[in-house]
């Protein structure tokens, strides 16, 4: 082979490689930096189904975002999920901040629990990090001056406010047949403040709290506050629990065939549709003020649908954090950057309305969505329906529930 055949070769191969280069210029760009999302929530432990649901709304979210080409204001720079488990306790999930930002989390979303939530915002404030309450009511929570925390659903305030109004509609519609109330509560920050607020307001719409129960995380036997509550004879027995104290004290009433107008729970950890498929006896006709969604949106009517081809439950907690990640990474998206104060003054500019929640816009003042808000639910033998506001209703209440044969 001769000097001037080798030469002539090497330029050929030089120059297709760099014709193929020049066709795909995007071989020698890296790709842009993942913005990464801690995860904090309880998948393990007393507050695990809840925590595990709101997971699973948040990776729905990431996955979806990930699909559509990821954030295109940072280049198509792709979401990633950084997964923590406080295992339902609030000192494991301030160790999990602490590891999750140790890991380069950009935000954190969680955190099922408002005993939780509580130090967890907290260690995140350290860091200027935002962090996206998907549930936890406290209202503690933003009302501390804490910069970089945002909840878009109400707190408890908010809810009890309407679920007063809700319930004070409904029982003058039904010829307000329901006056004395006994509430019970577990005994952390989510159950107590949340009773308090309640009987507080219970006088406005004519009612009074003839007593305040509360019990212990876990119990076990509610044998001895249904007695209570037999002595009594309140025409409402209003419950603020988590969900295996739920679920007990409501098959508890059941079984005891204690006669009440009606079970009427505030955030009812249990009201869902598990407990409704195991025991549509004991839900049928108990009532809910919680998280929903609306249900004519047809966004929320697929995912619904989705998850039940999947055999997974729809429940407020996969809505709420897969609306917080959308939110916040609509918000990366005008920043155009993932930095920490840059993304915080998005969230803090938010009109966003991309949701099917049963609210408006996005409004942020000190870190509460002021246009959220719950609604009144209600079980039937075999579904769970929206009877107040009317404007997102789907069925009509019925109160005073059917006397038992």
């Amino acid at each position: 082979m001769t000097l001037t055949h080798r030469i002539s070769r090497r330029s050929v191969v030089k120059a297709a490689a760099a014709s193929t280069v020049l066709g795909a210029p995007g071989l020698l760009m890296a790709q842009p930096a993942a913005v990464k999302i801690g995860l904090v929530h309880p998948v393990s432990g007393g507050l695990a189904f809840g925590g595990a649901q709101g997971r699973l709304g948040c990776q729905i979210a990431i996955d979806e975002i990930n699909a559509a080409g990821g954030i295109k204001s940072m280049g198509g720079a792709k979401v990633e999920a950084l997964m923590g488990d406080s295992q339902s306790r609030p000192e494991i999930g301030v160790s999990e901040v602490e590891r999750l930002n140790q890991a380069g989390a950009d935000c954190f979303v969680g955190c099922y629990s408002s005993g939780i939530a509580l130090p967890a915002t907290q260690a995140a404030a350290k860091y200027n990090t935002p962090f996206m309450v998907d549930v936890g009511v406290s209202d503690l929570i933003v009302n501390r001056g804490l910069k970089n925390v945002f909840r878009l659903a109400p707190g408890f305030g908010k809810c009890t406010d309407d679920a007063i109004m809700a319930l004070g509609d409904v029982n003058k519609a039904a010829g307000s047949p329901a006056k004395k109330v006994v509430i019970v509560h577990e005994e952390s920050e989510f159950g107590t403040g949340t009773a308090k607020l309640l009987a507080g307001k219970l006088p406005s719409i004519g009612m009074e709290a003839a007593e305040i129960i509360k019990h212990a995380n876990p119990t076990r036997d509610f044998s001895n506050i249904a007695l209570r509550i037999r002595s009594m004879k309140p025409e409402i027995v209003m419950m603020v629990n988590y969900p295996n104290e739920y679920k007990l004290l409501s098959r508890t009433l059941h079984q005891q065939r204690i006669d009440l107008v009606g079970m009427f729970s505030v955030l009812g950890g249990g009201f869902n549709y598990a407990f409704l498929r195991e025991q549509p006896e004991v839900m049928e006709h108990m009532m809910d003020f919680n998280h929903w969604y609306n249900p004519r949106h047809a966004k929320a009517q697929a995912m619904r649908k989705m998850l039940a081809d999947q055999k997974k439950d729809f429940t407020f907690e996969v809505y709420c954090g897969y609306n917080s990640v959308k939110c916040y990474v609509e918000a990366v998206e005008r920043a155009g950057t993932a930095d920490r104060a840059k993304v915080i003054a998005a969230l803090e500019s938010s009109t966003w309305s991309d949701h099917f929640m049963p609210y408006g816009a996005t409004k942020f003042v000190n870190g509460q969505n002021v246009g959220g808000r719950a609604a009144l639910l209600q079980a039937t033998k075999d579904d769970i329906a929206v009877v107040w506001p009317n404007e997102f209703s789907d069925a009509k209440p019925v109160f005073p529930r059917p006397k038992r044969g």
